[in-house]
């Protein structure tokens, strides 16, 4: 009896303690191909989230919550309310993008908590978990301790389980670059705080994770915050309003989704999806409306010096030019011309008289009505141009009636500019108030039935997949900075780093095509400190395939196109897909890929490099098997490399067929671009 009371001791012990601590809540969401699983579990009265892939940690347990301006925190004292699950399983096409189907595949959990306190606040976490990676959004229903608020700081943690490899550029919601700067990499331990997406890569190399977030509608937008030490613990930190706000309002709220893309291969995260999946369908009754097209337009005159946005001997926005650049267009099937200085309010300083500019007075050396009368007689849409500075109140009182006069004059493309650091009013360039106003734009502009380039835009959330209007934006630094940037331009490697961080958001307005690489307006050969264009000629072919964008510019001056065979295949190349192949690539050093035109059977192939010489055996097991094709290609010529001579450009044309391996050899700062059409 005695031995028998003894060995049962602990076990009462044990039976006591668990009575004793506060229960362990813990249920799991896998995706549908059960390698990507979130947890979600309640530990000393706080929610936490946790992923792992394939059993592996990715990211540990990590608190969720909110700081309220004038009410006490809700992350504390928590219970479980309930939870419910679900999946969904459909396919549904795009008007236009990378890809023409997406399968929207997840399964879901949503966990509801209540705090036990008296004031007994709840909050429900929504997560569904896909092939490609997870989303989770916090649901705050109307309740009556919890109606109307302001929130101080969303809690939400990422702890990282590993110290992974990072490529970011920071974040500083009041620097004057914006979102305009050159990326940085190094280890989540060094970040302070940066804008997403951020791409990661462990340090045993078996994994690459995407943080960005999908839907941002009436809320701030999310940046990261890190500690700079060895705990990887990243924090959303939200961009402010004026007056320290970061999102004001009333429940019910749903906030944006965080999201985590995963996977395997750098090369599997483009065509990034999972951010698309996140919003809701179409909201359109019609898209036949919406176009995807090549345009030229006054533009890099105005970066280069030889015109001005300004009124005066060099203004760039005449009649006269913007007729020339019409039959330009018309001339080479090109869609649109882009008219930038049009409108009155460029003289001076635009961006402190940002209450100057109207969107519907022009220039008297400039007739809207004659232009857009010209343009559609010769097929060309007219492109307007709408710089706000950051004079948002004075955008928005001129948006209805500016948007009618584009409507009755037939013209459906605008694009936008907000060369500001701070709103009129104070905010944040990315804060809720400015959220709300590109928002209304888009649902303005498509009433009037106007599609959206927007440059200095917040960045993408996959808003496009429920406003497609919203075709692209710019969000990084572009071709302009070859221009001008007093660090010379940007280096050879920036564009195959886009690829793999900022165009995982969605599509970017780069405005490639640039042809005039050594002489420019100088009048003499660039030194290497000067700002210039450092790629080779065949890159900026290739670049049209590599960095998506249903808009695509040719950026240069119409003068030097002339006489340039290589021009051939910016007229030929599409800019709608039906089908994206991500080849081969490595971020910061290459990338290949291949694009089906949308409906058709042509692909085009870009590969691009950074200051390294590299060759690559290409298969083209893409191609249908059993159709004969001919490769039209466009390549770096003898000796070419970006620093001294990237003009070079080698075009051939052979036959191949799916089972061809195509032998590609890439200058330095090079790339090749390739249009591969069925024979005939």
């Amino acid at each position: 009896m005695r031995r028998s009371f003894r060995s049962l001791a602990p076990c009462l012990a044990l039976a006591a303690l668990a009575l004793a601590a506060p229960p362990l809540f813990g249920q799991t969401v896998s995706s549908p191909d059960g390698r990507n699983a979130v947890t979600v579990a309640l530990n000393e009265g706080r929610l936490t989230w946790s992923l792992t892939r394939d059993g592996r940690p990715l990211i540990l347990p990590s608190t969720l919550g909110f700081a309220f301006r004038g009410a006490p925190t809700l992350r504390d004292s928590l219970r479980i309310a309930d939870s419910t699950r679900g999946s969904r399983d459909l396919w549904w096409t795009q008007p236009w993008g990378e890809v023409a189907r997406v399968r929207e595949h997840y399964n879901e959990l949503a966990v509801t908590v209540q705090e036990t306190s008296a004031t007994a606040r709840r909050f429900t976490l929504r997560v569904r978990a896909f092939d490609d990676g997870i989303g989770f959004r916090y649901e705050l229903p109307q309740q009556p301790n919890l109606a109307a608020f302001e929130i101080s700081d969303e809690l939400t943690e990422f702890n990282l389980a590993d110290n992974a490899h990072t490529w970011w550029i920071p974040s500083n919601w009041a620097r004057e670059d914006r979102s305009e700067m050159l990326y940085s990499s190094g280890p989540v331990s060094v970040l302070d705080s940066v804008q997403t997406p951020l791409t990661m890569q462990t340090t045993d190399g078996r994994t690459f994770m995407v943080i960005h977030e999908a839907n941002l509608v009436d809320y701030a937008r999310m940046f990261l915050r890190g500690t700079r030490t060895e705990s990887r613990m990243l924090t959303a930190a939200l961009a402010p309003m004026a007056d320290g706000v970061k999102v004001r309002g009333h429940t019910p709220l749903e906030t944006p989704w965080r999201t985590v893309q995963v996977a395997d291969k750098a090369t599997q995260l483009a065509p990034s999806l999972l951010g698309l999946n996140l919003n809701p369908p179409n909201a359109l009754e019609s898209t036949d409306w919406i176009h995807p097209m090549k345009y030229v337009g006054i533009w890099w005159g105005m970066h280069i010096g030889t015109m001005t946005w300004s009124s005066g001997p060099k203004h760039g926005a005449t009649t006269e030019h913007a007729e020339r650049y019409i039959d330009f267009a018309a001339a080479n099937g090109f869609g649109g011309v882009l008219v930038e200085g049009w409108n009155t309010g460029w003289d001076g300083d635009w961006i402190a008289n940002r209450e100057a500019f109207s969107f519907t007075q022009a220039y008297p050396d400039y007739d809207l009505k004659a232009v857009a009368e010209y343009a559609h007689r010769k097929g060309v849409r007219l492109i307007v141009h709408n710089e706000t500075s950051g004079g948002i109140q004075n955008y928005e009182r001129q948006l209805d009636t500016a948007f009618a006069l584009y409507r009755s004059l037939g013209l459906d493309a605008i694009k936008s500019g907000y060369v500001t650091d701070l709103t009129s009013e104070g905010h944040s360039h990315y804060s809720q108030y400015m959220v709300e106003h590109y928002r209304k734009v888009i649902q303005a502009a498509a009433r009037s039935h106007i599609m959206l380039d927007v440059h200095e835009p917040m960045h993408d959330t996959g808003e496009r997949r429920t406003w497609p209007n919203m075709m692209s934006r710019e969000g990084s630094r572009g071709q302009e900075y070859n221009a001008w940037s007093g660090d010379g331009g940007n280096p050879p490697e920036h564009e195959t780093i886009l690829f793999f961080t900022r165009l995982l958001a969605g599509p970017m307005d780069f405005t490639p095509g640039i042809f005039d690489l050594l002489e420019r307006s100088s009048g003499h050969p660039h030194r290497n400190d000067e700002p210039r264009v450092r790629t080779t000629l065949a890159k900026q072919l290739a670049l049209y395939v590599v960095l998506y964008s249903p808009l695509q510019m040719a950026a240069d001056l119409p003068e030097n196109y002339q006489g340039q065979p290589a021009f051939q295949f910016i007229r030929d190349v599409a800019v709608d897909w039906d089908t994206t192949r991500v080849i081969d690539g490595r971020i910061g050093d290459y990338v290949v890929v291949a694009r089906r035109e949308r409906g058709g059977q042509t692909w085009f192939l870009g590969a691009i490099t950074d200051e390294e010489r590299r060759t690559f055996d290409l298969p083209l097991s893409f191609l249908t098997p059993g159709r004969r094709y001919v490769a039209e290609i466009y390549a770096d010529g003898p000796n070419a490399n970006w620093a001294d001579n990237p003009l070079p450009v080698t075009i051939s044309r052979r036959a191949v067929t799916s089972a061809t391996r195509l032998h590609m050899v890439l200058a330095p700062g090079g790339g090749q671009a390739i249009r591969i059409r069925p024979a005939r």
